[in-house]
C-alpha cells in the first residue's frame, strides 16, 4: 500500500507525470522546478533533521517555507524575481499534492497562503539602432566562424527569437520564396509554434549554413560541429558586444544578452508603427499585457504622444468620427 504520507512519491510524480505529460511544460521550466526542488529538500531536510527520503508532505510547513524564501535572498544573494519563481514552483507543487490527497487539503491551502512579494519593476534593456548595428557589424564576416556569428545575430534581431528557440531551429523550418525573403517556424514555451518572417538579406546570411546538409539538421552549429546551445548563443552574443563596444561606447554601460535583442526587435517594431497585437503574436507572447511593456519602457513613444498633445503645436487633433452601429453592423 503506497504511503501517501511521504514526499517522495509525490515529487516523482510531480516531475514526471504532472509537469511532462499533463501540462506539456518547457524543459527550461521543468528544469527550473526540479532546482527548486534540489534546492529547498536539502533545507528541509536539515531544518527536520531527517533524510531527504524520509520526508513527509507536513514536514514541508509553511514556516519552512517562509525560512527557505528568506535563505534564497540573505545566504543566495536572490533578487525578488528569483525568490517569486522559487515559489512558484513550491505552489505548483502544493496544488498538485492538494488535488489528488485530500487530507493534505489543508497543508496545501497554507503553503498556498504564502505571499509573492512585490518586485520593483525595472525598465526592460534594449539597444538603440547605432548600437544594434556596431552589434551587427562585428563579427569577422571573412572568417567561416564570423559568418555563423553575423547569420545568428542578424536571425535574432530579425525574429526576435529566445536563444532556446534559435538554437533548435531546423533546416526544415525555413521556408524562402520567390522574391528571396522566407519565414522560420519557432517553437516558443510550451511547444507553442509560431512564424515569423525574415528579410531576403536574413536568409542570404543563412543560406551558407543549410547547403548540403539534412532538413533535419539544426542550423546553427558551434565550432566543433555540434549544435549550438542557448548558452552558447549568450557567450557568442557577449563577445561580439565586447567588440561593438569599442565603435559605440554606450555598449559598455549595458548587460547585453540575447534576451535583450529580443526587447531590442520588440522596441525597434513597435517605434516603427506595428501594432502592439502583431507584436505580440511576432515574439509568442500569450498576453499581450507581457507585450505592452515595450510601451511603457520606450521613452521616445512617450514623447512623440506628449508632443501630439501639446496645445502650442499648430498640429490639432481630430476626433475620430465612428459611423452609426447599425451601419456598422451592416457592412460587417
Amino acid at each position: 500500500m503506497t504511503d501517501h504520507s511521504l514526499l517522495g512519491p509525490w515529487v516523482r510524480r510531480f516531475l514526471l507525470e504532472h509537469l511532462v505529460a499533463e501540462r506539456n511544460l518547457a524543459r527550461n521550466t521543468q528544469h527550473s522546478y526540479r532546482d527548486t526542488l534540489c534546492l529547498l529538500l536539502p533545507f528541509a531536510s536539515a531544518r527536520c533533521q531527517k533524510l531527504v527520503d524520509r520526508l513527509t508532505v507536513d514536514d514541508l510547513s509553511a514556516e519552512i517555507i517562509r525560512a527557505f524564501l528568506e535563505h534564497l535572498e540573505a545566504a543566495r544573494c536572490c533578487k525578488v524575481g528569483t525568490r517569486n519563481q522559487r515559489l512558484g514552483a513550491i505552489h505548483a507543487l502544493a496544488r498538485f499534492i492538494g488535488e489528488r490527497s485530500p487530507e493534505h487539503v489543508e497543508w496545501c491551502g497554507r503553503i498556498r497562503m504564502i505571499p509573492f512579494k512585490r518586485a520593483e519593476q525595472n525598465p526592460l534593456p534594449y539597444l538603440e539602432k547605432e548600437e544594434m548595428d556596431a552589434l551587427l557589424t562585428a563579427p569577422n564576416r571573412r572568417t567561416t566562424q564570423g559568418q555563423r556569428d553575423y547569420a545568428l545575430l542578424l536571425f535574432l534581431y530579425n525574429s526576435g527569437a529566445r536563444a532556446s528557440e534559435a538554437a533548435h531551429v531546423m533546416i526544415a523550418d525555413l521556408a524562402r520564396d520567390a522574391t528571396g525573403a522566407g519565414t522560420v517556424k519557432l517553437r516558443g514555451k510550451g511547444n507553442k509554434v509560431r512564424f515569423c518572417p525574415l528579410w531576403a538579406k536574413t536568409m542570404e546570411a543563412l543560406r551558407p549554413l543549410w547547403q548540403d546538409r539534412s532538413g533535419e539538421a539544426r542550423v546553427f552549429l558551434n565550432r566543433y560541429g555540434s549544435p549550438i546551445t542557448r548558452f552558447g548563443i549568450h557567450t557568442l552574443v557577449e563577445r561580439h558586444v565586447e567588440l561593438a563596444s569599442k565603435k559605440v561606447p554606450s555598449l559598455r554601460t549595458k548587460r547585453v544578452s540575447p534576451h535583450t535583442i529580443r526587447h531590442t526587435t520588440a522596441t525597434h517594431l513597435l517605434r516603427a508603427g506595428v501594432d502592439i497585437n502583431t507584436i505580440r503574436a511576432w515574439l509568442g507572447h500569450v498576453s499581450v499585457d507581457t507585450t505592452n511593456i515595450y510601451a511603457e519602457t520606450d521613452l521616445s513613444i512617450k514623447t512623440k504622444a506628449l508632443a501630439a498633445c501639446d496645445p502650442g503645436s499648430p498640429a490639432k487633433l481630430k476626433w475620430r468620427q465612428d459611423p452609426g452601429l447599425m451601419h456598422f453592423l451592416k457592412n460587417l
